[in-house]
């Protein structure tokens, strides 16, 4: 920032990445003009090698042509948003893994849970009401846990739900 703050206001471009846009953000309040592309967009330039002075050359290079195509600039609120529907999806993704688990681990003891999270889920709210499958005590504790994380994980993917739609 030291640097940025010392420079006129210019053009600065940078490849669309992880903290791209709070830096895109920081440099526009300096007066800097911010693009941010897509690395796929910056490779084409890259005449040799990888270092940081060649990456440098091709963003300079991409920056500057006319066609290139920008990422817009997120807001601290749309990436707020974004946060918000990335943490859901990690945990969706994390409640289908646990009912494919349970459906897997399960049918080796001959039973079956229908497919579907709602199945899955029903299931779940069953063993932790008493209503035990008869499979060994160790398979038990196991599967109470696991119980135990599937409607977790669906209570906290209805806690997104009602955040996203606020």
């Amino acid at each position: 920032m030291a640097f940025f703050k010392e420079l006129e206001p210019c053009l600065v471009g940078m490849e669309a990445c992880g903290s791209s846009h709070h830096w895109a953000r920081q440099f526009q309040k300096l007066g800097h003009e911010v693009r941010l592309m897509p690395a796929m967009y910056v490779k084409a330039y890259v005449k040799r090698g990888k270092s940081d002075a060649i990456d440098a050359e091709a963003i300079y290079e991409a920056v500057t042509r006319p066609t290139t195509r920008f990422v817009a600039i997120k807001t601290e609120e749309q990436h707020g948003v974004l946060f918000l529907h990335r943490a859901r999806d990690m945990v969706v993704r994390q409640r289908t893994q646990l009912s494919n688990m349970l459906r897997g681990l399960l049918g080796e003891f001959g039973i079956v849970i229908a497919q579907g999270i709602g199945r899955s889920v029903k299931f779940a709210k069953v063993v932790l009401d008493g209503d035990l499958p008869s499979i060994p005590n160790v398979a038990i504790d196991v599967l109470t846990n696991l119980c135990n994380q599937m409607v977790a994980l669906h209570l906290r993917i209805l806690w997104y739900d009602k955040r996203i739609l606020l």
